[in-house]
């Protein structure tokens, strides 16, 4: 019998990572070569307990990644705005492993991509974190590498950190400021991610060369909100914020999220319904919330 294909998986003690790690893992199917900068995290232990083999690589060292590439028949890639806020450098960093992943002949890379909005919309609007993935997509397919794109939507996860609900002026109510007005916004729990790469690894036929819009609900704001209240007891609302005013908060992302938003306005495509035939199991929001609950008892 053949040795079960290997699959690198990058960011692999991360979110997107670990749930891929972990959803290939509990197939069996596959060897995973599970990707970090330090082999001896808790969550990189973990792993290799689990059975994947566990290597030291970094983004930005080529002779590194060539280690975690070799011999792989296919990878999951993701790579991270948010540790520098530099889209020339996530660029820089998906190219190489665009490049390297040609070199060594990968049959199947799935990217966690997103759209370019600059591009798209004639420069008019620019989101970093979105543009940058976006030209590395589009790198991917120019070099010849056989691909697929899964574009996530706004994680449900966020909604306990950098979304989080904040005191009301009233002083007992919270107020969810995320500036979408009355247009539904895709969501779903990050941690639903790896049994969807793992379907589309079974199937490169049917997806290579395409891009996925993830989705498991579509809500308004006044909804995720009306949702938490019954969840957690107390009274959530939407602060109704503007786009400007959202501009205007002042912390350091306050721009590039406020316009993340505004692309969401424009409604791109997301597919609830392919995403629960990769993932049938993937939660809805009120069955994420109700999981998830104890996040929100120190409201």
């Amino acid at each position: 019998m053949a040795a079960p294909r290997i699959v690198t998986v990058f960011g692999a003690t991360g979110a997107q990572g670990g749930s891929v790690a972990a959803a290939l893992l509990a197939d069996g199917s596959y060897t995973v070569r599970a990707i970090t900068r330090d082999i001896n995290k808790a969550a990189a232990v973990q792993l290799k307990t689990a059975g994947a083999q566990v290597v030291c690589a970094d983004l930005d060292n080529e002779t590194s990644l060539e280690s975690a590439l070799t011999g792989a028949h296919s990878a999951f890639v993701v790579t991270n705005f948010w540790e520098h806020f530099n889209k020339d450098k996530e660029i820089e960093q998906g190219k190489r492993i665009a490049d390297m992943s040609k070199r060594l002949g990968l049959k199947h890379v799935v990217f966690s991509g997103l759209e370019n909005v600059k591009k798209l919309t004639g420069g008019k609007l620019e989101v970093l974190h979105f543009d940058g993935k976006g030209e590395v997509e589009e790198y991917f397919r120019a070099i010849g590498v056989p691909m697929t794109s899964v574009r996530l939507p706004s994680y449900f996860e966020n909604l306990q950190t950098f979304f989080r609900p904040t005191k009301a002026s009233d002083g007992e109510s919270y107020n969810l400021a995320i500036p979408m007005g009355d247009i539904l916004l895709d969501g779903m729990s990050v941690a639903d991610l790896g049994p969807v790469v793992a379907s589309i690894l079974k199937c490169p036929a049917k997806y290579i060369g395409k891009d996925i819009g993830l989705s498991t609900d579509k809500l308004t704001v006044a909804q995720y909100a009306d949702i938490m209240s019954k969840v957690t007891g107390k009274t959530i609302k939407d602060a109704k914020i503007s786009l400007d005013a959202y501009r205007n908060l002042g912390f350091p992302a306050a721009q590039e999220l406020a316009n993340m938003f505004e692309f969401y306005q424009m409604k791109p495509n997301r597919n609830v319904d392919l995403t629960l035939e990769l993932n049938p199991k993937a939660k809805k929001f009120a069955e994420w919330m109700q999981q998830n609950k104890d996040g929100f008892k120190d409201l």
